[in-house]
Parts: structure tokens; C-alpha cells; sequence
């Protein structure tokens, strides 16, 4: 069998298609799923093979990195990007001042490794592991996201009050992102410019960087292989050097984990650091599909009632299907909203949009099933696993201390401190058609 040459090419997936037994998973997750069809079956015969057109690298292709191809290859012909080696040379570096930060997605996921069952909230014993392993400080995303939902709500009443442009996107995905890049690009200017929380974290923690003395390496752990190559992205390099210097996946802390010799049941709970260990439910439904959306709903509604928090959830907004739309009223205005996952739901909704069949205020896409609770760094489930991570999440909303971002006190008082220029330059970016 002839020897076919290793493609890592892509920041987040490595091919290997000496490993290929042509199952054509790959090719259907592609296709089906997100609608790209950047691999299929080339040749004839004995000759066949899957790759990308005209054998082209991964860097090469319209490839958005989200890692799905990965995720159902039963040989690994498709892996993750493996950085466990860089993340142990950080951790045992005695210069270095390791900092983590956790996404919301991967607490309800990594216990499945351990025996536990999806959904089951581990981030406390999360944070254990960690400072185990050497961490320096461990800290919460859901921070940041609380960030992300009053800065993302303080721009679409701003375009309500403009009166567009319409509809407003969320940035939190970096696969839609670079997808409308590359395939829609007349729709970047209706991205939100906010940040996601993942970045709008280490501008912050970059920002906090000379108080601190020690140099400042900052690891994010993600549900999401696209989040490596969004922290790669030049709109996120300062002065020659990420702000995020490592992404692992929830897979790959798995292994690290396993290597370690941890026995997840056995530790002692942990909680975040402080100040950026504290999050509203708001940010923790962030990762499952509906949650940014009725995070934004919740922080615009006047109505802070606890009824008007259960109102919200029965929209519409929550659960896994494809395509999801709700309306709201707030004041004189009924907003129309839709929530999308899936980057083929994504691509018909844009159709219907450009036919003028549809109409939104507010869409909200993520490019995995069931949001980042089924992103391609989470353990292999099926949608019955990725539906109880997502009710998962719900569960710890419900055991908030607050429920919406303004109530987060730290983020309250930072953002105040700050100010509303400082806020814009550290946690805004725009995206221009590559």
C-alpha cells in the first residue's frame, strides 16, 4: 500500500490517510450535518481514497475546523490537534504563572470518561484536578460570558434603536464565523462585535498581566476544536503573542487526566478562584444550543420576576432542533428570534432570509448538535447524551445563586471600573471579508 504523507496542516485536526479504511463517516458528517462537503471519495478501483478536492491540505480548503469529521472517524484518520505535550512543559515551568480557564459545556461532559452519567456537573473536581497537575489558578469562562451577554445585549438595543442592520448574529462560534467568511461574507457586518467569552477572558487577564509579576501563560480548556484556530486567528495576536497561548479539548484533559493516574470520584471539590470564579446561569446555558439566545432575552426583558424567567424558558428556545424561533415583546417592539445549530440548518436559514421569506432581530448559530455540548473535543455521544449535557447545564442554572449577568457583582464593578471605552477596545473585534 502506497505511503500517503500526514496533512497538519489545519490548526485543530490532523489527516492521516494511511489510517483510512474508507468507511465514508467523514464524508457524511461533512456533507449532512454542516453542509461543506470540503471531503469526499477521489479515484477508482483499488485506487480510491477520501480527501479533500484535488488532494488539497486542510489549510487549503474552506474547512471552518469544527472537528466533526474527527469525532466519528473510528481509525483515526482524523484527529484532534494533540497539545498535551505543550501543556505539560507550561504546567512544570517554574517561570511561568499557569492560569486556566474552564468552558460551561465541558463540566457536564467530562465525567462521562469517569463513569459518571452526561450531565453531571464535575467542574468543583474539575478545578481539583488542575491544581493538582500544577495549575496556578483555575478560573471560570462563565465569567466571561456574563461579560459577553451585557455587552452583546448593550449592542442589539443599540440596533434597535438605529433600526438595524438586521439580524444581529452571536460571535460566540468561531466555526460560523469563519464559515460566513468564507461562503456568506456580506453578513459579517451583522456579527455581533463582541468577543467570545474565551477571548474576552484573556483580554482581560492580559490586561491584569503586570500586576501579577510572574509571566502569564493562559490555557483555555473548550468543548471545541474550532476554538484552536480562533485562538490562532491575527485578530486575537498582540504585540507577536496569542492571548490565548493553548486550547485544550475536554478529550485531551481526558488524557491528561488518565496519565496523571487522577481518580475523578475520589477527590475533594474545589471551587473556582476568585475574583473570575463567580457566573451567573445566565453564562452557564452558554453552552447548549438556545442558551445565548434567552441569556440576551433575560438581560433585555424589564421584568426580573422569577415568573418572567419562567415565561422565558418556554419560548421555544431551548432543546436541539435544527431550527427554533420565538418572539418577545419588549416594550412597543416584538422581536423575532431564531436559534440555529447545525451549519447545513444555518445555510437554509440564510436562503430564506435572502428570499425575503424570513425576517429576525436576534439569530443565534452554533455549528455543533445541541450546541457546544456536542462539540468535537466532548467525549463520543450520541444525541440522547448531548440532550441530558444540555439539560445539565439547565440544572445548574436552576441552582445559580443569580440568573441574569448584571447580577454578577465582580463583573458589575470591573465593567464600571473600566469604563465604556476601555470595555469596547479590550472585549470588541470586527471581522472583514478574507
Amino acid at each position: 500500500r502506497p505511503h500517503y504523507a500526514l496533512d497538519e496542516t489545519s490548526p485543530a485536526i490532523v489527516r492521516d490517510p494511511g489510517k483510512c479504511v474508507l468507511c465514508g463517516d467523514c464524508v457524511r458528517v461533512c456533507d449532512e450535518l454542516q453542509g461543506m462537503s470540503i471531503l469526499n471519495f477521489a479515484h477508482r478501483g483499488s485506487n480510491v481514497q477520501v480527501m479533500p478536492a484535488f488532494d488539497r491540505p486542510m489549510s487549503m480548503t474552506k474547512c471552518v475546523t469544527c472537528g466533526q469529521c474527527a469525532a466519528v472517524c473510528p481509525t483515526g484518520a482524523i484527529t484532534i490537534r494533540n497539545q498535551i505535550n505543550d501543556a505539560w512543559k507550561a504546567l512544570h515551568d517554574p517561570e511561568l504563572r499557569v492560569v486556566v480557564q474552564i468552558a460551561p459545556a465541558v463540566r457536564v461532559a467530562l465525567g462521562e470518561a469517569f463513569g459518571l452519567a452526561p450531565g453531571v456537573n464535575v467542574l468543583d473536581k474539575m478545578v481539583a484536578t488542575l491544581k493538582l497537575m500544577g495549575a496556578d489558578a483555575v478560573y471560570d469562562t462563565t465569567f466571561a460570558a456574563d461579560m459577553t451577554v451585557m455587552e452583546e445585549t448593550a449592542e442589539f438595543l443599540q440596533r434597535l434603536e438605529k433600526g438595524g442592520p438586521f439580524p444581529m448574529f452571536t460571535s460566540c462560534c468561531p466555526a460560523w464565523i469563519k464559515y460566513l467568511e468564507k461562503e456568506n461574507p456580506k453578513y459579517l457586518h451583522n456579527i455581533s462585535t463582541c468577543k467570545s467569552p474565551m477571548q474576552m477572558f484573556s483580554a482581560i487577564l492580559r490586561a491584569q498581566e503586570k500586576e501579577v509579576g510572574k509571566k502569564l501563560y493562559h490555557i483555555a480548556i473548550m468543548p471545541c476544536t474550532a476554538k484552536k484556530m480562533e485562538a490562532a486567528r491575527p485578530e486575537f495576536i498582540h504585540d507577536g503573542r496569542p492571548d490565548v497561548d493553548l486550547v485544550l479539548t475536554t478529550h485531551e484533559v481526558i488524557d491528561m487526566m488518565q496519565e496523571t493516574g487522577i481518580q475523578l470520584g475520589e477527590l475533594e471539590l474545589e471551587s473556582p478562584d476568585l475574583p473570575f470564579g463567580l457566573g451567573s446561569g445566565a453564562a452557564v446555558i452558554y453552552g447548549t444550543s438556545g442558551g445565548v439566545a434567552e441569556a440576551v432575552v433575560r438581560h433585555c426583558l424589564p421584568d426580573k420576576s422569577k415568573n418572567a424567567l419562567r415565561e422565558i424558558s418556554i419560548l421555544g428556545l431551548r432543546g436541539d432542533a435544527p431550527i427554533k424561533e420565538a418572539s418577545v415583546t419588549i416594550g412597543d417592539t416584538e422581536l423575532k428570534l431564531a436559534v440555529v445549530n447545525g451549519l447545513a440548518n444555518a445555510k437554509k436559514l440564510l436562503k430564506e432570509i435572502d428570499e425575503g421569506k424570513k425576517f429576525y432581530h436576534l439569530i443565534e448559530v452554533m455549528t455543533c448538535q445541541g450546541g457546544c455540548v456536542g462539540g468535537a473535543g466532548q467525549p463520543y455521544g450520541l444525541k440522547k447524551s448531548k440532550e441530558k449535557r444540555g439539560d445539565g447545564l439547565h440544572l445548574s442554572d436552576n441552582a445559580a445563586m443569580f440568573k441574569r449577568a448584571e447580577r454578577n457583582p465582580v463583573v458589575a464593578q470591573m465593567m464600571a471600573e473600566y469604563g465604556e471605552e476601555r470595555c469596547h477596545e479590550l472585549l470588541h473585534v470586527s471581522y472583514t471579508n478574507k
